[in-house]
């Protein structure tokens, strides 16, 4: 059944208090008629008893672990889950008629809900240069059109290949083997914006980028921490497991600007203590933290434990991990005891007794974990808080036991399989040689461009050609004006697609809509019917197995498309087996088998319920760093600095919103309904600055290069936010974030860090009258 086109709904803002507690019956009920509104009771069916199961379609959303089998739900998935996968599984379609009626700049008018509304893309489409539409094209034309760009440019560094979190570890394998063969090291991702920072600081002290947390730590934990993380709309699932952790005795403690639902209350709608009685209560304890305090936090609580074992002697750290394990200690010991109470209270915001009661919960706990999202890693200090966070874990042995480790938990469904399978514009010499060993080219070795150097080399001309697969970068990246010039600057960009999306609409000269299979569908190649696998967050990797039939006769899978695009370029070039990696993806998990490390008996063991848990060095007591232990770490104290007058403003999603796309106008946990302009403002700071609620205001951030970024036309909601801390919505307010306000070492910009000045709206175009 073909569901009607979608309209642009009215704009107009309901405030009401935030909610006290996440999930429960209104999720189920949300979730089923969203669902049911885009498709039909019988898909609707098959995608969510399938959902997350053996043998099933893995959630394209979050990247959370699933429980082991056995031991799953038969409603194994999650509200925002159940959204996600039938987003994709709509019975709308954009077609051909679709782009004959609507321009492209039309088109750019449209809001971001408007775009995803209007359903699946189901044949390639062209834009010519000079003109205002997109027309069809067929596979063969579209694929030798890019090719031709391709071997047209001087250098192939001169392309960029950008990934998205949705790309399968086989489509991401042979997208990064396909750039190297062409030349180049250039293939930005997801992960520069979202946890770069966390690779960086866990490969320097731990000598790997993942976490070292499986889902049964989770569980068996005293006590956990949540630090700048929201749970309850963007990893709902890790819901369930704090639940376990509660039930089993553990504590948790939650570091964050906003007091988020899922981190007060959860009543689990499988449960039914979560549908008739009150639920579990989530955080024992919850730190009002000012945004950026994380890192003076944590050097206050090592601080704390430094002092406490000074007056306890060999009862506070764990001395034989630190001395067999570690390196560093000792310069670590004297730079954290010289770390000021007065800089630690005012970064924080906190008070001394709430930092000192936290240590108590330390000291009273025997397995410890740290779990962290993008409100630590889109700071300018986030390397360093990371590092701190490792300092802590190191000092009472809380690596490699049982219910203990660092868990950074990644936002989206095989962002980390990616960089497992190569993605990353860095990857080590064993891993080129291994390419080179295997396919017999030897692969370029200079560094290639992250998403933000990415955009400087488009900005400067130095990019012609920009292939996406899967993703939204225009909404994604920062600098939003920026970022659309530089993407312009282009002569070809080409998208990998289920569904339309601004990147379509700010494209270069030449532009190509390549519609592809979503992970619900199923895939028949030339050997059979194919699977995929994913990797989550806890490094255990699995299949995944599309289940309806697929949107459109022409969609091709992302392999497939792939496949054909590296024989129309690289020809005979190289003796890599393009053709039957397209036939067969299990040829691919082969070659992969002998290239990436955790990966032997690649087809067998996947293939097993629960598939594989990749090896974690960390837990088998190895440390892959120049010392061959953990690395204590010395970390300059550092904050945000607000000027006075200012606020300190950070991006968050909205409850129904996956990564840049709403799924409608409402943020139901926050208590915003029909309307995303807004921002979020502390009532004590409305009343400093003279604004009032519903006020119109324009946001303007404040950045060294004097060039004026503005976001216009914001409501003002008062919100239990942190004194001197507002938040927006992300992608609407990405124009307010620099492409230099970056992070320390790992290049990731600092959405969480934006320092703004609040104008009364048309205020700049009354100046300018």
């Amino acid at each position: 059944m073909k569901k009607a086109p979608r309209h642009e709904p009215e704009v107009r803002l309901s405030a009401t208090s935030p909610r006290k507690w996440a999930a429960g019956v209104p999720a189920v009920t949300h979730a089923l008629e969203y669902s049911l509104e885009e498709t039909t009771a019988r898909r609707t069916a098959t995608t969510l008893l399938t959902m997350n199961q053996v043998a099933g379609i893995d959630c394209p959303g979050c990247a959370w672990a699933d429980p082991a089998p056995g031991h799953r739900h038969r409603n194994e998935y999650c509200e925002n889950g159940a959204k996600h996968i039938n987003d994709e599984a709509t019975a709308r379609r954009v077609t051909a008629d679709f782009f004959r009626t609507h321009t492209v700049s039309g088109l750019g008018r449209r809001s971001d809900l408007w775009l995803n509304q209007q359903g699946r893309l189901t044949e390639p489409m062209v834009k010519r240069p000079d003109s205002d539409h997109y027309e069809p094209i067929s596979w063969h034309d579209a694929l030798g059109l890019l090719a031709a760009e391709l071997t047209s440019l001087d250098s192939p560094d001169e392309a960029v290949f950008y990934t998205s979190g949705r790309a399968s570890n086989e489509s991401a394998f042979v997208l990064q083997l396909f750039a190297r063969a062409f030349g180049t090291n250039n293939l930005p991702d997801c992960s520069n914006m979202c946890h770069e920072s966390s690779g960086f600081a866990l490969h320097e002290t731990l000598g790997t980028g993942k976490g070292t947390v499986s889902l049964d730590d989770m569980h068996q934990a005293d006590l956990i921490f949540l630090v700048g993380q929201n749970p309850g709309s963007n990893h709902p699932r890790q819901l369930s497991a704090l639940e376990q952790a509660k039930i089993n005795g553990g504590h948790i403690i939650a570091v964050n600007t906003l007091p988020e639902a899922g981190l007060l209350r959860f009543k689990n709608p499988q449960r039914v203590r979560g549908v008739i009685g009150p639920g579990t209560r989530i955080a024992d304890r919850f730190l009002h933290i000012r945004g950026g305090g994380d890192l003076a936090l944590f050097q206050a609580l090592n601080r704390l434990l430094l002092e406490a074992e000074d007056a306890r002697p060999g009862t506070v750290l764990d001395h034989d991990f630190i001395r067999s394990s570690t390196s560093g200690f000792e310069e670590f010991s004297r730079h954290i005891r010289a770390i000021s109470w007065d800089d630690v209270l005012t970064a924080t915001g906190l008070t001394r007794q709430e930092i000192e009661e936290v240590r108590d919960g330390v000291l009273g706990s025997e397995r410890i974990i740290v779990c962290w999202a993008m409100g630590v890693t889109q700071h300018r200090h986030a390397v360093p808080t990371i590092r701190e966070i490792v300092n802590f874990l190191m000092l009472r042995g809380n690596l490699g036991r049982a219910g203990t480790g660092a868990c950074p938990v990644r936002g989206h469904s095989n962002v980390q399989g990616d960089r497992t399978m190569g993605i990353w514009e860095q990857m080590p010499d064993s891993f080129l040689d291994a390419l080179r060993d295997e396919f017999g080219f030897d692969p370029p070795r200079a560094h290639g461009l992250d998403s933000v150097n990415a955009i400087r080399a488009m900005r400067e001309g130095r990019i012609r050609v920009f292939l996406s697969l899967a993703g939204n970068f225009v909404r994604a990246a920062p600098d939003s004006a920026v970022t659309e010039e530089a993407m312009r600057r282009c002569r070809l960009t080409a998208h990998i697609s289920t569904k339309l999306n601004r990147s379509h609409l700010v494209c270069g000269r030449t532009a190509l809509i390549l519609p592809t299979l979503g992970r619900t569908e199923r895939d028949i190649q030339a050997s059979g019917e194919q699977f995929i696998t994913v990797e989550n967050s806890m490094s255990e990797v699995h299949t995944s197995y599309g289940r309806l039939k697929p949107a459109s006769k022409l969609l091709l899978s992302e392999v497939a498309i792939l496949c054909r695009l590296a024989r129309h370029t690289l020809g005979g070039r190289t003796g890599i087996p393009w053709d039957r990696f397209e036939c067969d993806y299990g040829a691919i998990r082969h070659h992969i088998s002998r290239i990436v490390p955790g990966f032997h008996d690649f087809n067998r063991r996947v293939a097993r319920p629960g598939g594989i848990r990749l090896p974690n060095p960390v837990n088998e007591g190895v440390f892959a760093t120049p010392a061959g232990k953990g690395l204590f770490t010395r970390n300059a104290w550092d904050m945000p600095h607000t000027p006075e007058g200012h606020l300190l403003l950070q991006t968050l999603r909205s409850h129904d919103q996956w990564n840049t796309i709403p799924y409608t106008d409402n943020d139901r946990y926050r208590g915003i309904h029909g309307r995303r302009r807004v921002i979020l403002v502390n009532p004590a700071d409305m009343t400093e600055l003279g604004l009032s609620e519903g006020q119109l205001v324009d946001l303007v951030g404040v950045w060294t290069d004097e060039v004026e970024r503005r976001a216009e036309d914001f409501e003002v909601v008062p919100y239990p936010t942190t004194r001197g801390c507002a938040a927006t919505y992300y992608p609407e307010t990405n124009v307010l974030v620099p492409l230099d306000s970056v992070a320390e070492i790992s290049n990731q910009p600092t959405s969480k860090g934006i320092v703004v000045r609040l104008e009364a709206h048309g205020t700049a175009e009354r100046h300018r009258s």
